[in-house]
């Protein structure tokens, strides 16, 4: 039962704990924990100064929340405090929490008309021709750095291969890719440079939109401007930013934990390596331990209720934690060994907003870790693994930067593509 009492609300509490500090603390779950124990599976925290929601911390909690669309709304017009002018307008939580015309902002009938164009776009997808052109993503960028010994595996790898592997997808070429990647960063990280971001986001792909409408090609852009559902412009750059924002930031991070688990975590590379678990076991296991959004926001009441003894007032955010409902004693054990097959995290979420990318994510990091696994000999981290930085951002645990060393390698396709 939570310590707060029946009257207390989100304005009453005081002395809260910023959200970003579960992302950026050396023990998240420690710190999940320390709030558990003090105000149960629901616990008051601030976003920005002055700016409050409540973080769902159990995975139960979580799964009601998401079921009940009736109850909890994706729609951010129903935040109490931005309809209240409380958020400014530049607020760094803008590109992640103010109202969008796409899926991820609706409920009901208007979600299902959005989610129809994303769910068409993924079904529509040649895996096979996706596996072999992130595969060779994959070894050209670590052709690139064969012939050093040393690279940094986010920065020259890991957050490479998701934006061109997406970008492709658009029609988008090598230049956008890594403007977009840019302002993706900035975006997720909800600080100051947010909305600048958000807005450098947006004009690429308006103008990509305009070279489709002009020469439509065999990509998702050219399929977004016929799908039926999307009825104007401004629909289908929404649902471009959150298709390229969601599958660059979400496989960006998975890919990068399963990286820092090989490399700092010997039980876990050893039963990798050995072949003791699959690549999809141990994947899977990063999804439980590191999800790619270690919060998600956010779920607006419609209504005054109660959720795990806690009293929630109509039009309070709700953020989603993940990462701490993955821990969560009734759905997890503490032997790693009885956990292979069970899928019950909530790394894709659950109800109807469940992520319809998560065949093509899986996809994308398999391939990546896999073709790192092949492909780099005697890797070794070259800073202690608590000196790993991670990115500012109170919604993802994504390291910024993974220096390795390895056996450099000067023999193989790097010298076939020097003397083709």
């Amino acid at each position: 039962m939570s310590p707060l009492s029946a009257q207390s609300t989100l304005d009453t509490v005081t002395g809260l704990l910023p959200l970003s500090t579960t992302t950026t603390c050396a023990d998240p779950q420690a710190v999940y924990n320390e709030l558990r124990a003090r105000y149960g599976q629901v616990a008051p925290v601030e976003l920005e100064p002055g700016i409050h929601a409540w973080l769902v911390l159990g995975h139960k909690e979580i799964c009601e929340v998401t079921r009940n669309e009736r109850l909890f709304s994706r729609d951010p017009n129903h935040w109490r405090l931005l309809n209240e002018g409380r958020v400014p307008p530049t607020s760094g939580l803008g590109p992640m929490m103010f109202p969008r015309d796409n899926a991820y902002f609706a409920d009901g009938d208007k979600h299902r008309r959005l989610r129809a164009p994303l769910d068409d776009g993924l079904a529509s997808l040649n895996q096979h021709a996706m596996s072999v052109s992130i595969r060779s993503i994959c070894e050209q960028l670590l052709d690139d750095v064969a012939h050093t010994g040393r690279a940094d595996l986010v920065n020259d790898y890991a957050a490479q291969i998701p934006m061109l592997a997406v970008a492709r997808m658009f029609g988008l070429d090598m230049a956008r890719s890594q403007e977009l990647r840019k302002a993706l960063i900035a975006l997720f990280g909800s600080g100051d440079d947010s909305q600048e971001g958000n807005a450098n986001l947006e004009r690429i792909l308006t103008e990509v939109i305009a070279e489709r409408r002009a020469e439509p090609k065999n990509d998702l852009t050219s399929a977004f401007l016929r799908h039926e559902n999307l009825h104007n412009d401004f629909e289908i750059q929404q649902s471009m930013v959150l298709m390229i924002s969601a599958g660059y930031e979400t496989t960006t991070t998975w890919i990068c934990q399963a990286l820092r688990l090989m490399l700092t975590d010997p039980r876990f590379a050893a039963r990798l390596r050995g072949g003791r678990v699959g690549i999809d076991d141990a994947l899977d296991e990063v999804l439980w331990r590191d999800p790619p959004m270690s919060n998600m926001p956010a779920r607006y009441a419609l209504h005054h209720t109660n959720l795990s003894g806690t009293s929630i007032l109509r039009g309070d955010a709700l953020i989603l934690g993940f990462a701490a409902a993955n821990a969560d004693p009734s759905v997890r054990s503490n032997d790693p060994w009885l956990e292979f097959g069970n899928r019950a995290h909530l790394a894709w979420s659950a109800g109807p907003h469940t992520c319809p990318a998560d065949t093509p994510a899986r996809l994308i990091t398999r391939i990546a870790v896999d073709t790192a696994l092949q492909e780099l000999h005697d890797v070794a981290m070259d800073v202690a693994a608590d000196q790993i930085p991670l990115l500012p951002s109170p919604w993802t645990r994504c390291p910024a930067s993974l220096p390795v060393r390895f056996t450099p390698d000067t023999t193989t396709r790097r010298l076939a593509g020097e003397n083709s």
